[in-house]
């Protein structure tokens, strides 16, 4: 090396010595986005826990809604000969059924931000 030329410079393309990662763990993301075995693990857990939810809020409105017809018939058979049973109706659809189901549906979408912030979370290492 003669006296006229700068000293070579190396470039470190390394991880840098404060993020360096254990040996042996990737970040989740890198193990969902390259779509590994323990990806696909983290990927079916969220998708199990959102069918759960899902499972959960259509099994509720299924009991809701196959009661109708049982409560439509409640005051005929309670009451004998019900002349008009559309007041009743319009009444248990309005005050019982619809606010049962905005909550159920409520519910479900509170449940599945839920479960994806936890998702995010385990993913980033939260």
């Amino acid at each position: 090396m003669s006296a006229a030329q700068p000293p070579r410079r190396e470039v470190v393309t390394g991880v840098p010595r404060g993020t360096r990662r254990r040996p042996g763990h990737a970040p989740a993301h890198s193990e969902i986005s390259e779509q590994t075995t323990i990806g696909a693990v983290y990927v079916r857990s969220l998708m199990r826990s959102q069918l759960r939810a899902a499972l959960y809020a259509l099994g509720t409105l299924a009991v809701l809604v196959g009661t109708l017809p049982l409560l439509f018939a409640f005051p005929a058979a309670v009451l004998g000969s019900f002349s008009s049973p559309e007041p009743f109706v319009w009444v248990v659809l309005g005050v019982g059924v619809y606010p049962l189901m905005w909550l159920t549906a409520r519910w479900y979408v509170r449940r599945a931000e839920r479960n994806e912030e936890d998702f995010t979370g385990l993913v980033e290492g939260r």
